[in-house]
């Protein structure tokens, strides 16, 4: 469609010496027209896409979004019941953003402030039962979370309650789909930044702020998923950094199984004021191998339901034929804000790594972790990270922030390494095939954390 493409009255066009936008011919099509006769769509590189209702990208067609196109929700609502905008992909959806040039899912400019952290502002991506491929690479998906209402599409469709629910940034419902987020920002939401509730997806190098307002997680996977979530870093995650279940299990949703390997997690857990929550979460018989991964200043430790329930279904995770262990906690000195109270009365990162949890498997989960104390901080010595100035219930982000780790550190050696197959990723071999490229999870490397040395 090519150039043509932006003068649709859906689009304002930006130059890029003046930022000038153009103004578009109210004759041309409009955003549904696109789809009549055309099986793929391009919305070409450096365009600004203005949505005023929900999207849809139509089951079998696919939308292509190339390099600094934005697309900006307006939070004025749809319809008498003003529903959050939703962007649906019941086709397939590939975002080919760069590093200098990212995808930005958005609202205007002006609502995006500190105070519209947790607004909610409009639906985020939903991946629908027929989405078959989803690629992320280098988008940027911030301000989401508005309540599911009635008449909302991911309502009608089953996939939320109206009234209870709220939208993650990205959801994904097919079991057979393939999904890939990578080089990504998943930031200010008021629900999950992921919500898989099926498909193959590999989730690595990404940013993910601010995700959850009361009681939510930066990834969260369910049965019928077979998900490698390596190479992120998760800062203030409301609660866990990943929340792995196969809820739902059943002969269609089979057994979740997730790899989740050379992650970063940062003040999770402080936000929640329950005994849940604070880093890794396993339950319902998910399948998992947990390990190398550097958890800095969060409220506890990996968790599973109590030791009574590991053998069923409805309790703890699949015990048998999963790994939680080699993985790092590091402390910093600061006590939590006196305004936050939690039942366990903990104050500090290292008392809840070392608190007497019910749902702490000692001696087995993280049994050869290395673990704060109140006299051994663990300091992975990050490039530019204080691990004891940031307060562990902030959630705002500093872009000049480095999670490389310093020659020297101590989390730079002693992850697991001795490479049983079981511990390797799902797709680091195969891949997923994504638009007629084969993408591979990163090999697990004997750091503990996202990155390495600088």
């Amino acid at each position: 469609m090519g150039a043509a493409l932006a003068t649709m009255p859906f689009f304002a066009a930006c130059s890029d010496e003046e930022n000038e936008v153009i103004d578009p011919d109210p004759e041309t099509p409009t955003l549904e027209d696109q789809w009549k006769n055309a099986d793929t769509v391009t919305w070409p590189a450096d365009t600004v896409v203005n949505l005023t209702d929900h999207y849809t990208v139509p089951e079998g067609k696919t939308l292509i979004i190339e390099e600094g196109v934005q697309i900006i929700a307006s939070t004025e609502g749809v319809g008498t019941n003003l529903l959050p905008i939703e962007f649906t992909v019941n086709g397939n959806l590939y975002c080919l953003g760069t590093e200098a040039k990212p995808v930005l899912f958005s609202v205007p400019e002006s609502e995006r402030t500190e105070a519209n952290t947790f607004a909610g502002l409009w639906g985020g991506i939903v991946a629908g039962a027929s989405c078959e491929e989803m690629l992320l690479d280098h988008t940027i998906i911030e301000y989401t979370g508005g309540d599911v209402l009635e008449g909302a599409p991911a309502a009608n469709a089953g996939y939320y309650e109206a009234g209870d629910d709220a939208y993650p940034q990205i959801t994904t419902n097919n079991v057979n789909g393939r999904y890939v987020i990578m080089n990504s920002i998943l930031r200010n939401g008021v629900s999950d930044a992921i919500y898989m509730m099926g498909g193959n997806a590999i989730i690595m190098n990404n940013l993910f702020v601010a995700n959850g307002e009361t009681g939510e997680e930066a990834v969260n996977v369910k049965s019928g998923c077979a998900v490698d979530v390596a190479g992120n870093v998760m800062f203030a995650p409301n609660t866990n950094g990943l929340k792995l279940s196969s809820s739902d299990q059943s002969d269609v949703r089979s057994q979740a199984r997730i790899q989740a390997y050379n992650n970063t997690m940062i003040n999770a857990g402080w936000r929640r004021d329950s005994d849940k929550g604070g880093s890794i979460y396993a339950e319902e018989n998910v399948r998992v191998h947990v390990y190398n991964n550097l958890m800095v200043n969060c409220k506890f430790r990996a968790q599973t339901p109590s030791l009574d329930n590991l053998a069923n279904v409805e309790g703890g995770y699949d015990n048998v034929n999963s790994v939680i262990d080699y993985n790092y906690y590091a402390s910093g000195a600061q006590e939590v804000d006196p305004n936050y109270v939690y039942e366990q009365g903990i104050n500090y990162s290292w008392e809840g790594y070392n608190y007497d949890h019910d749902d702490y498997y000692d001696g087995v989960v993280d049994a050869n972790s290395i673990i704060a104390t109140e006299n051994d901080s663990k300091d992975p010595m990050f490039v530019n990270f204080d691990i004891n100035a940031t307060p562990l219930t902030s959630y705002v982000y500093n872009d000049n922030w480095d999670f490389h780790l310093q020659a020297g550190s101590p989390a730079l050696t002693g992850g697991y390494g001795a490479g049983a197959s079981d511990m390797a990723p799902l797709f680091g071999t195969t891949g997923l095939t994504i638009n007629g490229t084969a993408y591979k999870s990163p090999a697990p490397q004997n750091h503990f954390g996202a990155y390495g040395a600088e």
